[in-house]
């Protein structure tokens, strides 16, 4: 009796050891010397300006499912950790600064950003970028984190061809304003500005702290969550949220997806801060997991 307990529980251990090694979160995948992993500066024209960033290329020959990531507001937390998990497991990934910001061209403003967004996906899926860098233009997945969990949203909203999308903390640009009326903006837009941070406004061009308030009021009913579930319709959304007050508005959406028929979506909350900084491989793995279900 005792050495079957002690069987089952070494095999159990080298399942999970298995496992464990196997995962793209700690394992390197197999090299192909014709098709090998590798890093490409890259710059995505869009509105005359490029922006500048990298494609993460999978191994092997392809095509592959790729990723775009959208970074925040203004772009310190990149999670490129995640870049690299996800083409660890087969995805490319393209991730790149928005106009304005970090030295691209032109000037940071949130239209524009959602603009760079479907930029972004209209390079991607491009017969000729598609095929010159093995993208598979049917799996395109898109992943924003806080301000880029909204372009993410938006910009499957805006491609019906978007296979997924991942909302991590996301933003919902206009829904603290989205009950305010016109006479309310200076006070709207005052709020708003003493909650800007002086040092993101450092890496961003032809903008202010007012300017961004002021562009928030004036688009704040079309800049919800709830006006972008239509579009996306029954695609696999996935909204993961922290202990950052970003919440609410998730689940507000998921709501809506579900009553529109969507029952391929879902919310997970990890208990964290707004970056997830003590719970990065819980990041990975719930993405991963979830996109190897949904999508792949």
């Amino acid at each position: 009796m005792r050495f079957a307990l002690l069987a089952s529980m070494l095999w159990m251990t080298a399942a999970l050891a298995a496992q464990t090694a196997s995962s793209p979160i700690s394992t390197d995948p197999p090299v192909d010397s014709a098709n090998p992993a590798s890093f490409v500066e890259i710059a995505v024209p869009s509105h005359g300006a490029q922006l500048l960033g990298v494609l993460y290329l999978a191994s092997g020959a392809g095509p592959h499912p790729t990723a775009i990531l959208y970074h925040g507001f203004p772009g310190y937390e990149q999670n490129l950790d995640l870049a690299q998990a996800l083409r660890r497991d087969g995805y490319n990934v393209l991730a790149v600064h928005y106009r304005g910001s970090w030295g691209v061209s032109g000037n940071f403003s949130f239209q524009h950003a959602i603009e760079d967004a479907d930029a972004q996906v209209d390079w991607i899926t491009s017969a000729e970028v598609a095929q010159k860098y093995r993208v598979d233009p049917q799996w395109i997945v898109v992943i924003g984190h806080s301000m880029g969990g909204y372009m993410a949203l938006s910009a499957a909203a805006h491609h019906p061809g978007i296979a997924a999308a991942i909302s991590i903390s996301g933003a919902s640009l206009g829904h603290r304003f989205a009950a305010l009326k016109a006479e309310d903006r200076d006070k709207a837009v005052a709020q708003y500005t003493s909650h800007i941070n002086p040092a993101d406004l450092l890496p961003l061009a032809g903008t202010s702290a007012n300017a961004l308030g002021g562009e928030v009021f004036d688009h704040r009913n079309e800049w919800d969550f709830l006006k972008l579930a239509l579009a996306i319709g029954k695609r696999p959304t996935l909204l993961i949220t922290a202990s950052d007050g970003t919440g609410p508005n998730s689940e507000a959406l998921l709501e809506v997806l579900k009553r529109e028929g969507n029952t391929a979506s879902l919310h997970v909350e990890i208990k964290t801060d707004h970056s997830y900084s003590d719970h990065r491989i819980d990041l990975e793995e719930t993405i991963l997991s979830w996109l190897n279900q949904q999508v792949r």
